[in-house]
């Protein structure tokens, strides 16, 4: 059992005129898990990843009261993380599904937010890349959102985006579409028993392409060698009852499909180092999930929530460059044998994993021939208390 505090922000709003503003901290473990996934933050002499850690959105902007309204901001904002909100107050489950937890939690960039009409708003992005604070490959990311509810029950929500997002291959794109669609299908507030209902379902694909890789492969010739797939293919279904005024259940899951394992995110601590010598080219992964939670809500700003979760790993093979490696399926949860250290402390230091001399045995430890312990499912009781005001 492990006792934290996932995420303290707190923040506001400013507005002069047509200046707008806004300033959000972030404090507990979620300044290290989302820092730790921008490879870029090493780049150049400055530590970005203290630099903006304790930031969540920092962006200054300025208002036209042109059709519905128009905005234009620049810093660091929010990104559309699939169906799941950056707070989880605002989401219906409290572990996000595979395709929302490997989507960006934020861009940092200028922001474009045109608002045609009342039922619809186009945004506009140019970034540093995907969830990066800094930029690889000298080459800004690009995208655009689309939000669409025509009536109060149902809502279109489609984001794509394109970059060159991988150290070390300036010649490879990135490609990825995000599309959820959402509907209240019930609503009865006088029922004593179910009072709301909806649905929601989310698909993503993406590829990336060049240098060495392609969205699906292609077979070797006589001429030419053949490319691995470097693609993502995921979907997420949700359903979510209100029971009565202050209680509602909510059941769902989805899988992931991404060979390349270009946005899987890897495991903490020593297993890291494992799991990154594992990624790349010719790798596979392959998962599926599932929850279920119930809340209870006995005022607006205060939810209790018990929720199940069980994580699968269908298949994840390493390779290295394109060959697969037999034998280093190592897993990917962490296991009761835990993934930091023999001790428990990630500062214990000496340790490094080494090649056990065959190019097709995995890494071999050298702390006496322990590793972390992966392994290919997980199955949690998440109890959450949340609070917003």
């Amino acid at each position: 059992m492990n006792y934290n505090c996932l995420f303290l922000g707190f923040g506001g709003d400013i507005h002069v005129d047509n200046v707008r503003g806004r300033i959000m901290m972030q404090f507990g473990t979620r300044s290290t898990i989302v820092p730790r996934n921008d490879g870029s933050s090493y780049k150049g002499q400055y530590d970005l990843q203290t630099i903006y850690r304790y930031i969540s959105e920092a962006y200054g902007g300025y208002h036209w009261d042109k059709w519905h309204g128009i905005n234009l901001d620049a810093g660091i904002f929010m990104s559309y993380i699939g169906l799941f909100s950056y707070n989880n107050f605002e989401n219906w489950g409290y572990q996000p599904s595979y395709t929302s937890d490997n989507t960006p939690w934020f861009f940092n960039g200028l922001r474009l937010q045109t608002f045609p009409t009342d039922k619809l708003k186009v945004e506009f992005w140019l970034i540093n890349g995907w969830q990066s604070y800094g930029m690889f490959n000298k080459s800004p990311g690009v995208g655009i959102s689309i939000y669409y509810r025509p009536k109060e029950t149902v809502d279109y929500v489609c984001n794509n985006y394109y970059g060159k997002d991988d150290e070390g291959a300036p010649g490879r794109y990135r490609f990825h579409s995000d599309d959820s669609y959402q509907l209240r299908y019930y609503s009865n507030s006088s029922s004593k028993f179910i009072t709301k209902a909806a649905f929601s379902l989310t698909g993503d694909l993406g590829f990336e392409n060049g240098d060495g890789v392609s969205p699906f492969g292609t077979k070797s010739t006589a001429t030419k060698a053949g490319l691995p797939a470097q693609n993502f293919i995921s979907g997420m279904v949700y359903n979510r009852l209100w029971l009565g005024k202050q209680f509602a259940w909510t059941i769902g899951g989805g899988a992931m499909h991404n060979p390349g394992q270009y946005l899987v995110l890897a495991p903490t601590g020593y297993a890291d180092t494992l799991f990154q010598s594992q990624t790349g080219v010719g790798s596979t992964f392959d998962a599926w999930d599932f929850s279920t939670s119930i809340d209870y809500m006995p005022k607006t700003n205060v939810t209790l929530k018990v929720e199940f979760v069980h994580r699968q790993i269908i298949d994840e093979t390493a390779a290295i460059g394109s060959t697969p490696l037999p034998g280093a399926d190592a897993g990917y949860f962490a296991g009761k044998g835990g993934v930091t250290s023999p001790t428990g402390y990630a500062n214990t230091g000496g340790y490094t994993y080494t090649s056990s001399g065959a190019s097709v045995a995995p890494p071999l430890s050298s702390w006496g021939g322990w590793m972390p312990d992966l392994v290919k499912a997980e199955s949690r009781i998440v109890v959450a208390m949340m609070l917003r005001f």
